[in-house]
């Protein structure tokens, strides 16, 4: 048995985590389950699991069922106080939908629904976390219990506004993070110990992932977002395919030209971001010198951008419409260019020895023609181990952005016509001076 002191501040706690939720229940009219009761379930919560721990856990079993016992009677006893009477089959065509329960399914009109009662075991569980389990984990789940009951406006709203498509791309998400990921081998394949299935599916993950994070905010933004919030939308997502969707755009009207630039100028600004923030998940101690020059680049590259929007026509682009990002062709197209791009350059280092990063430019620049991420993965990976990449591997990224942004040029081109290349052309030719004033002059 706890000592006295211990006990008194477990019970205090269950009595404040039961208070709150059941302030926020009786706050929205839920019914049977109100403060009182939420506070007494909780505290029996903590009864029971203190008497369990010395006569056995059959005791917090009971409790449970009692208090299982306790809601379905007072269910039933509920249920009794309904007038019956006996209705047509024309009146019962005509009758009114159910109305809403609170956890999104139907219940009557006295407001009989399953959440409350959901919540009211879960809170005799949290009673008894505060005997068995650390108190700061118990206090999180009454605490988030509470919260998520209150947010249930909120919570709607995010279910009604995505689509089928959207709730494909987060379980293909759950997919290839939850099922595929575990069941990777973690040893590596190639004859160069750089290439890890489990290792090279859980960078697919990041990058997955914080493209998810951009489309989900892109669905409830994008449509109202003006000029800057799509660039940055956009960037999020993928700047290559915000620059193939504002290229069309442009083609088809375009007067809106200079803003779709813009948009392609800023979410190509975003690209350098992105790679800070995955050298600094991945490899913190290779982000002292990547930082300062991309940093440098960003800062030019938005600046631009800035400028040209306050010169040009204000006017907002509509954003087009962006495709799911975790579609699982995508992903394995992702991780066998790392994979290639890894390999590559662990085979050139092997072969031209440990003298000469600039032999490995090639490779840098080709794998970043369509996508910067495989090389700055691969980048930030081989500086743990590799002194010669930690200190010069920014260098392949800055090349692997030079590509990327004559070919996001060439599609600007390509789709959207000379009213589109000519302010992109402009507006590139800043990150590509400085990318080349760096590459020759930063030390």
């Amino acid at each position: 048995m706890a000592n006295t002191s211990l006990l008194f501040e477990q019970l205090g706690l269950a009595l404040l985590l039961g208070l709150l939720v059941g302030l926020q229940r009786e706050h929205a009219a839920s019914g049977l389950v109100g403060m009182r009761s939420f506070a007494l379930i909780t505290v029996l919560g903590t009864v029971a699991g203190q008497l369990g721990a010395s006569f056995g856990g059959w005791v917090v079993a009971a409790g449970f069922l009692g208090v299982v016992g306790v809601l379905a009677f007072a269910h039933l006893t509920h249920l009794k106080e309904i007038p019956f009477r006996r209705v047509s089959l024309v009146e019962t065509e005509n009758a009114p939908a159910p109305a809403k329960a609170s956890d999104g399914g139907t219940k009557d009109k006295n407001g009989v629904g399953i959440t409350t009662d959901v919540a009211a075991l879960l809170m005799f569980g949290v009673g008894s976390l505060l005997v068995v389990g650390p108190l700061s984990v118990a206090v999180a789940v009454g605490s988030g219990v509470a919260i998520l009951l209150h947010f249930k406006p909120e919570l709607h709203t995010v279910a009604k506004t995505l689509g089928d498509e959207d709730l494909r791309a987060i379980m293909q998400f759950v997919l290839i993070t939850c099922i595929i990921l575990p069941v990777l081998p973690s040893e590596p394949l190639d004859p160069y110990g750089v290439l890890s299935p489990f290792e090279t599916w859980l960078f697919v993950v990041l990058i997955v992932g914080i493209n998810l994070g951009g489309y989900i905010a892109y669905k409830f933004l994008g449509h109202r977002a003006g000029i800057l919030l799509g660039g940055l939308l956009g960037g999020a997502v993928s700047s290559t395919a915000t620059t193939f969707s504002y290229s069309r755009q442009a083609r088809l009207s375009p007067v809106l030209a200079n803003s779709a630039a813009v948009v392609i100028m800023i979410a190509s600004a975003v690209i350098y971001v992105r790679i800070l923030v995955l050298v600094g998940v991945i490899a913190p101690d290779f982000l002292i010198s990547v930082a300062a020059p991309l940093l440098i680049l960003a800062m030019a590259s938005f600046l631009a951008a800035l400028v040209f929007w306050r010169w040009a026509s204000r006017q907002p682009a509509e954003m087009p419409r962006l495709g799911n990002p975790t579609q699982l062709r995508s992903a394995i197209a992702l991780g066998l260019t790392y994979a290639v791009v890894i390999v590559a350059l662990a085979a050139a280092r092997d072969w031209l020895g440990h003298s000469e990063v600039r032999a490995l430019y090639g490779i840098a620049g080709l794998s970043g023609l369509t996508d910067v991420d495989a090389i700055t993965l691969s980048s930030a990976r081989m500086s743990k181990t590799d002194p010669m990449v930690a200190a010069e591997g920014w260098r392949l990224i800055v090349v692997a952005t030079l590509s990327n942004l004559v070919f996001k040029a060439g599609v600007a081109g390509l789709l959207g016509g000379r009213a589109l290349l000519r302010p992109i052309a402009a507006l590139f030719a800043v990150p590509l001076a400085t990318s080349l004033l760096l590459l020759g002059f930063w030390r």
